[in-house]
């Protein structure tokens, strides 16, 4: 079975110092094989291992500038594989 389909979402205007210890604790998070994302509405848990895939877009328009950092991996299928099944008729 599949994990069900859980997001967590924040959005707010921050300074850059701030911004820089958000990416480090990221950072940490992902060095220690957890990642906790949370706010005062909700709140999601990782546990990210293997390979992962990077993804860094820069785009400038105007007098705008941004940058996005997208990580994604997958869990591991042997850990799903060997979960035992029990049906009662």
């Amino acid at each position: 079975m599949k994990p069900s389909k859980k997001s967590f979402q924040h959005e707010s205007i921050q300074d850059a110092k701030t911004i820089q210890k958000i990416l480090n604790a990221i950072s940490e998070g992902i060095g220690k094989g957890e990642l906790q994302f949370s706010d005062e509405d909700d709140e999601i848990v990782f546990h990210p291992e293997g390979l992962m895939q990077l993804k860094v877009s820069a785009a400038q328009d105007g007098n705008q500038q941004r940058f996005n950092i997208k990580v994604s991996w997958q869990l591991d299928s042997e850990k799903l594989k060997n979960k035992s099944l029990k049906v009662n008729g």
